[in-house]
């Protein structure tokens, strides 16, 4: 992956138990995801009704999880086979939609606290808000991550002897410095530092507003509420960005040659995909957000559940009399 490096020390098994790695990490998270994705995206689409509270940030973050998860089996493929058979374009989609799932995922947890904070603080504003707004602003994100992913796919290289890899084992190009450092600063301040500090922002806001209100003894339920599902983004989003976007300036710059060291890019090259692999985890720990975090999620997927064991029980019933 890094040719300049790679003469420092033998990275072969290493390159084994990566393979290993996504493949274990893959399987772990595909049957969970999605589930539990499809789950969501079903009941916040069909069962509830009620468009605030971040309801349209939740199905787009939701559909941004069911795109990556369903890419994984053939990325467990490539890994337990080591070979990818279905050609270029699609080797390209799915490296690109691991990259467009992050960063929208990022995006949409950003949105979901500022809409939490702005409602909380501005209550009126929540009353004249109107559900084409978020459609507005949901497909506004989508166009701006996914040119802005772009870069990564232009990045690798397919060409020569490696028609057959994908993922991981495409070369790196080589980028002028300007280029490369352009990519580095517009990636961690718009795809992380930038993100933290709005989520920080708005959970200080409503821990603030929580303490006045205590004070004045008028705090409400909702109050909290919006603490718990700012807090819970923030969980998300450091747990699994903050390690990749540490180790992604420090990875860049050892597949640019800016760091030559051997001691630390060894070091930095095996911690990458680990952090990979980390992010990925995203799409199972979304599904958290909705079903702990927003009351009309819990309530409507219970009360589903009732009537299809209610109506089942009727039907054993009838069917049972009917012998009779």
């Amino acid at each position: 992956m890094t040719p300049v490096n790679t003469t420092c020390t033998n990275m072969t098994v290493w390159e084994t138990t990566i393979n290993q790695l996504y493949t274990y990490v893959f399987l772990i998270i595909f049957i969970p995801g999605l589930l539990s994705n499809t789950l969501a995206l079903w009941v916040l689409c069909r069962f509830i009704s009620k468009k605030t509270k971040a309801i349209i940030f939740m199905i787009n973050l939701t559909i941004a999880d069911l795109v990556h998860v369903l890419s994984l089996p053939l990325r467990i493929h490539y890994y337990i086979q080591n070979d990818w058979p279905f050609g270029k374009a699609l080797c390209m989609l799915c490296f690109y939609l691991k990259y467009l799932n992050m960063y929208a995922s990022i995006v949409f947890l950003v949105c979901i606290s500022i809409q939490r904070c702005t409602f909380l603080l501005r209550p009126f504003a929540a009353k004249n808000w109107k559900s084409r707004y978020d459609v507005c602003i949901s497909t506004a994100v989508w166009v701006v991550v996914g040119l802005c992913c772009s870069p990564f796919i232009l990045m690798r290289s397919n060409s020569g002897n490696t028609t057959r890899a994908c993922f991981k084992d495409l070369p790196m190009r080589q980028l002028n410095l300007h280029s490369a450092v352009s990519m580095m600063v517009a990636a961690e301040l718009l795809g992380f530092i930038g993100p933290l500090i709005i989520i920080g922002l708005c959970t200080y806001l409503i821990v603030n507003s929580l303490q006045q209100r205590n004070l004045k003894q008028k705090s409400t339920g909702n109050t909290r509420k919006a603490l718990r599902m700012v807090r819970v983004c923030t969980g998300v989003f450091l747990f699994c960005f903050a390690p990749y976007h540490i180790n992604f300036l420090l990875y860049l710059m050892v597949t640019q040659s800016i760091i030559t060291n051997c001691v630390a890019s060894e070091a930095i090259r095996l911690f990458h995909p680990i952090s990979l692999c980390i992010a990925s985890l995203n799409c199972c720990l979304n599904p958290l957000i909705y079903y702990f975090l927003t009351t009309e999620f819990k309530q409507q997927l219970s009360q589903h559940g009732s009537s299809v064991l209610r109506g089942r029980l009727m039907s054993m019933e009838s069917t049972s009399s009917f012998r009779e």
